[in-house]
């Protein structure tokens, strides 16, 4: 018996080649996975791998491979990590122009409880659309992992690769792990 299903969304961003460590965790306490990776996310993924860990393949557009299945689990939490600022931008804004993007979306539309940790330089976290996305998502019930509270700020210009080493992806999935503890009635919660 699984604790639940997972959802990933992988963006384009540094942090994206150890997604393997979230799926490791979420695995780890008896959750499965599946990883949809944006567009640009897949030069930075080893989709073999992931196939491998998941018993899934890799989505990234809307047609499915030969012999594989176009519908995956239903997902009890979803988690979008690395999240650039272009793609928290298109999440806020409702911009579904590829797959990623569309499960996203719809994902949230169905109150599918949901994680963001944002993968960007402290320069593009100041600009206005980035801090209206940001504060557009939380009102739609979003948790988006950033700031002092959350201890994952914004990276200075130019640093992305020290960052990446210490990315918060146990507690990408701790977080989503207890909104989806939150979100099911009490006669279902398993201590």
């Amino acid at each position: 018996m699984t604790a639940g299903h997972l959802q990933i969304v992988v963006c384009g961003a540094g942090p994206a080649t150890d997604v393997t460590r979230l799926i490791a965790t979420a695995e780890g306490r008896s959750w499965t996975a599946a990883v949809t990776a944006t567009p640009s996310a897949i030069d930075f993924i080893d989709a073999h791998a992931i196939e491998s860990m998941t018993g899934h393949p890799v989505r990234s557009t809307y047609q499915s491979s030969p012999g594989t299945r176009r519908t995956l689990p239903g997902a009890d939490a979803l988690v979008i990590a690395p999240a650039t600022y272009n793609s928290i931008n298109k999440i806020a804004f409702g911009i579904a122009d590829n797959y990623a993007m569309t499960s996203v979306a719809e994902l949230i539309g169905r109150q599918v409880p949901t994680v963001i940790v944002p993968f960007v330089n402290a320069a593009l976290a100041t600009r206005a659309p980035f801090q209206r996305a940001v504060a557009d998502l939380r009102r739609e019930h979003v948790r988006i992992l950033l700031g002092e509270y959350d201890g994952w700020e914004p990276h200075p210009p130019g640093s992305g690769n020290d960052r990446q080493k210490v990315f918060p992806w146990t507690a990408a999935f701790e977080t989503a792990a207890r909104l989806v503890h939150k979100s099911r009635p009490a006669a279902d919660h398993q201590d």
